[in-house]
């Protein structure tokens, strides 16, 4: 259970960063509304609170959210702006995933 609970909060944080990121950079890129980029900047504020919910210390908390935020680039990539993920992509985020999940769940003495 504390897998999926982890995990999860991966998701979230990565959800509320990739969000929040994606509506400052159309608001200051693209020419969207002010309010695009105030509701991606608390969206900001709620990732950085999200990750604080996380059991493991700073750093590795970090480490394994760096590899979750690449996979979820990719996916946010391809589903808001029609990048079109290659099969070394694929297999990249594959890796990584591979690597964080090593990282956080590999048993230790």
């Amino acid at each position: 259970m504390a897998i999926f609970k982890a995990l999860g909060l991966f998701v979230l944080a990565g959800l509320f960063e990739i969000g929040g990121g994606y509506l400052m950079w159309q608001w200051l890129r693209s020419g969207k509304p002010l309010w695009w980029g105030i509701v991606g900047a608390v969206m900001l504020v709620f990732y950085g609170i999200v990750a604080t919910w996380q059991v493991t210390s700073f750093g590795k908390t970090y480490a394994v959210y760096g590899a979750i935020f690449i996979v979820m680039s990719i996916a946010w990539a391809g589903y808001f702006d029609g990048f079109k993920p290659d099969r070394l992509d694929l297999i990249g985020g594959l890796i990584v995933m591979v690597g964080v999940s090593v990282i956080l769940f590999w048993p230790r003495s």
